[in-house]
């Protein structure tokens, strides 16, 4: 089973992000959540979401980048969901051996992320945060895949890179079951 946590504050108006869910949302064993529709009011319930991932193989967490790093709900997900005795610490082993995919996009094409850029760091600069959240829980950190530019690429770019999500998300089917 996959579990694909969606963190988009506005779900309805994401071009990008509803395009590559809408590319791997039929997958068989695919899980949507969709933190900003289950949780408008931030009132996440730990064990719901536990029970999720208990279930899961894969976790993917998927969301534009906002301000260098996670939406603000999804940041309360980790905090709430991924707790001591549960994800890490004496006893937290329950995300231990999973796989761990992070998609995310950019506004900005990859050449903002350039030292000379808009941005002055590469890309991977930013990612710290959500790989050291994956890696402390025990899971398999897997690489990312990021689609730069996402308001620019226009439908055929980003059904290209929906159509690249998918076919890896069903290699990963493929090789593990």
């Amino acid at each position: 089973m996959i579990l694909l946590v969606h963190a988009h504050p506005h779900p309805r108006q994401s071009v990008a992000n509803r395009a590559l869910l809408d590319a791997v949302r039929n997958l068989p064993g695919l899980t949507v959540q969709s933190l900003y529709d289950a949780y408008p009011d931030f009132d996440i319930d730990p064990a719901a979401e536990r029970a999720r991932l208990d279930a899961a193989r894969l976790v993917i967490w998927q969301h534009p980048i906002h301000w260098y790093g996670a939406p603000a709900l999804l940041k309360l997900w980790f905090e709430e969901v991924l707790s001591y005795g549960y994800a890490y610490g004496e006893g937290g082993t329950a995300l231990h051996g999973k796989d761990c995919l992070w998609v995310a996009t950019t506004g900005g094409p990859p050449d903002w992320y350039t030292p000379d850029g808009p941005h002055g760091h590469e890309f991977s600069a930013f990612a710290p945060a959500v790989k050291q959240t994956a890696r402390f829980c025990g899971t398999n950190w897997l690489p990312p895949l990021v689609v730069h530019a996402a308001h620019h690429i226009g439908a055929d770019g980003l059904a290209a890179q929906g159509a690249a999500y998918r076919k890896r998300l069903q290699d990963w089917i493929d090789t593990h079951g």
